[in-house]
């Protein structure tokens, strides 16, 4: 198909008339300020493949167990089931270098400063949040080097739009020299369709902008989606909400999801207890040695711990005859 191009605006009447019918319907472009040859691209790091061949290379810098530094990664789970709880207590571990929630399973992370863009939660539920932190689980000179290392920014109902160019230049900014930052949630930092993949390949865009730029590790708080949270299949690579651009462009991906009854029923969890328990693992993971899944159990202020279960002997000897009778079917 022969497309033609007006020399003068570089643009073809069907984009012509496409952009043309969404300002029509009351869509609005920023202008892009461009200029001409090389300038116009961002400066790229150098690579030699023979070096790469040849010698050995300094190990991979991570950030969280399988998430590289300077990535865009993401947690998901449905609302309510602790994610927000979750990033201050990662922020624990990389801001004081202790596993509150036991995410890391024995790792160590280099330590640095974090950032909480918390554009869903008003200051009182933060504050309450690290208040339950700090209560029962920090010494007194964690609290001191968490309180001074961990920075937020309060910006719930403050329509922000990581798109728009005074909120992107927000966002630089509060990423410059920090090893971590938050984006507590997602759907609360764009104006976007989550279900559009050019937008939502776009939007990912941005933030690997601003990783790169930045060197900051930038974690998207995000939800599951309603069929996946309902068949307790939120551990999926797939359980994400929106496009599956938001799974597929990051190279990293966690999930809280609660306990099933399947699940209590093997770990001896009655059901007045079951919703204390959260599973927490990595259902996408491009890079380093795979992450084993954890058990978390809420505690008062909502705060997340390990739990140590155990299968119960009922569940141990029918999986034992299950993988007994596979034995024997390969015989």
């Amino acid at each position: 198909m022969t497309i033609t191009v007006d020399p003068k605006t570089g643009y073809s009447p069907e984009l012509k008339a496409r952009v043309e019918a969404e300002i029509a319907r009351g869509k609005t472009f920023e202008p892009i300020a461009a200029t001409d040859g090389d300038d116009a691209i961002p400066p790229r790091p150098k690579f030699d493949p023979l070096d790469a061949l040849e010698n050995d290379q300094p190990p991979i810098d991570f950030a969280l167990p399988g998430l590289m530094a300077g990535s865009v990664g993401s947690i998901i789970s449905p609302g309510g089931a602790g994610k927000s709880l979750l990033a201050l207590e990662l922020s624990v571990l990389i801001t004081t270098g202790f596993d509150l929630s036991g995410f890391a399973a024995g790792g160590t992370y280099k330590r640095g400063s974090v950032g909480v863009v918390a554009a869903e939660d008003p200051v009182p539920a933060i504050a309450d949040r690290m208040r339950a932190i700090g209560k029962n689980h920090l010494t007194p000179e964690q609290r001191q080097t968490f309180g001074r290392s961990v920075f937020f920014e309060p910006v719930a109902g403050m329509k922000v739009n990581i798109m728009q160019r005074k909120w992107f230049n927000f966002f630089m900014r509060f990423a410059e020299g920090k090893r971590i930052v938050f984006l507590d949630t997602l759907r609360c930092i764009h104006l976007l369709e989550e279900n559009d993949s050019g937008q939502m390949a776009d939007l990912i865009g941005t933030m690997w902008m601003i990783a790169k730029q930045t060197g900051c590790t930038l974690i998207f708080l995000h939800h599951t989606n309603k069929s996946s949270a309902m068949s307790g299949q939120g551990g999926e690579q797939q359980a994400s909400r929106g496009s599956s651009v938001l799974t597929d462009n990051i190279r990293w991906q966690a999930f809280l999801a609660g306990c099933t009854k399947a699940e209590a029923k093997e770990h001896g969890i009655d059901e007045a207890r079951r919703r204390f328990f959260v599973k927490v693992g990595i259902s996408k993971q491009n890079f380093g040695v795979p992450a084993p899944e954890v058990w978390m159990r809420r505690v008062d202020g909502g705060v997340l711990v390990p739990a140590h279960l155990k299968v119960t002997s009922s569940v141990a000897r029918a999986k034992g005859k299950q993988q007994e009778g596979v034995k024997n079917d390969e015989v």
